[in-house]
């Protein structure tokens, strides 16, 4: 019985694994180690669960226990995790995808605790396929949040790139202006714009789109 529940536990660390590969190779911010530990953890939790007590129930004969009390609680314990990848910065939210996975993952866990082996396997295969293939064509056709920062020494020089923007269908949600005054007595203009771009122009075409303004520097990009 040991062996088996060994298994168990072994299996859902691989598949847990597996799913935490592919984040980390995305670099998100739940990689291999988290996925692994809490597809671990909820298998344990679900056989501790359901098998953890069989001693108390074969002494006591009064006693009824329910065995899915202590698994319930993952379901609800997986959500602290959760929350605490998710990140809004900037009018945008980071990592509720990588909070999703975590959240299945921990369903694989407990699928495995249970001895449903292939039910758990094809759960972890139709992860990775909504992960990786999606991934692959929403690159083609999906749009992405940029945090853009530059800085000019003119409002003009400000102003024409805003309107290139605009003409070239770039989607401007907010930009913020601030002033800085340089060491020499001269006035530097910082802006961070917003921008909700194509996949496409992003990868192909914002960085030469600002390489036409020889007076305008790119602070940052995120």
């Amino acid at each position: 019985m040991d062996l088996d529940f060994a298994l168990r536990i072994f299996i859902a660390g691989l598949l847990g694994g597996t799913i935490g590969l592919e984040r980390e190779y995305r670099a998100k911010e739940a990689g291999f180690r988290t996925h692994f530990l809490v597809s671990l953890g909820s298998a344990l939790f679900m056989i501790l669960s359901h098998s953890g007590f069989d001693n108390i129930l074969q002494e006591a004969t009064n006693v009824s226990l329910d065995p899915s009390r202590i698994a319930s609680q993952v379901v609800t314990g997986i959500g602290f995790i959760g929350a605490g990848i998710i990140i809004f910065q900037k009018h945008v939210v980071h990592g509720l995808t990588t909070a999703a996975g975590l959240w299945v993952t921990s369903a694989i866990g407990l699928t495995c605790g249970s001895g449903m082996f292939a039910l758990a396997t094809s759960a972890t295969v139709m992860v990775l396929i909504c992960l990786e293939a999606l991934h692959l064509i929403l690159r083609k056709i999906g749009t992405r949040h940029i945090l853009l920062t530059i800085s000019a020494s003119t409002r003009n020089e400000i102003k024409a790139v805003l309107q290139d923007m605009k003409a070239k269908n770039m989607n401007i949600a907010s930009y913020e202006m601030q002033e800085k005054v340089l060491g020499d007595g001269k006035h530097l203009l910082v802006v961070t714009i917003d921008l909700k771009l194509k996949k496409k122009v992003y990868d192909n075409f914002l960085l030469q789109f600002m390489d036409e303004y020889e007076g305008v520097d790119i602070n940052k990009i995120e």
